[in-house]
């Protein structure tokens, strides 16, 4: 029978993404995270119905952790300009960059993905929806530029945190602010910005 205590497994799926990030995908036992939640062993066992099922629910709580509070989604509400498209692509980079373990649990999911096809689904249609919704929030605030522009600093600033998390000697970040700058002053012509 699968427990339904939610703050339990919320828990038991944060210890989840801390094991994927440290240990690897083949580091993510049962009984690893019940160590890393400091739950009696067993517990992980009675939550998820198999390693597959905690897999496909790390997917979904990566993304729970990294939604935009308040303050970033205030932004899209001031001046439509290349400035503020900096601005909230630099918060991005910066919120997901702070959840270290997060993007490394996520690179390991990426790549168990390439085996497991349910997780590849999960994951295929949560980075299609997460794309969507800021295409959406792009085009529906009336920033700058257009679709591709959303999708070209996605993928720019997707290889830059992965080079941030990954090789944190490649760029300072001080110089992964002026990328995120150039990015953005590339993506968006000259003539887009008002």
């Amino acid at each position: 029978m699968v427990r339904t205590n939610p703050e339990r497994r919320q828990a038991l799926l944060d210890a989840s993404i801390e094991v994927l990030a440290r240990d690897g995908a083949r580091g993510l036992t049962f009984r690893a995270v019940d160590k890393e939640a400091e739950v009696p062993a067993g517990t992980a066992s009675n939550y998820f119905a198999n390693r597959d099922a905690l897999l496909v629910q790390v997917g979904h709580r990566y993304y729970e952790r990294l939604i935009p509070d308040e303050s970033a989604m205030a932004t899209l509400r001031g001046p439509r300009s290349r400035e503020t498209v900096t601005e909230l692509m630099t918060e991005v980079v910066g919120r997901v960059t702070r959840f270290r373990t997060g993007y490394l649990a996520l690179l390991e999911l990426r790549l168990e993905a390439t085996r497991r096809p349910e997780l590849q689904t999960l994951l295929t249609e949560r980075v299609r929806a997460d794309l969507d919704f800021n295409i959406r929030n792009h085009l529906d605030y009336g920033m700058p530029g257009d679709e591709n522009t959303v999708v070209l600093l996605f993928l720019a600033l997707n290889w830059l945190i992965l080079e941030r998390l990954t090789l944190p000697g490649v760029f300072t970040e001080e110089q992964a602010n002026e990328l995120v700058r150039t990015a953005v002053a590339r993506a968006i012509p000259a003539a887009d910005n008002p």
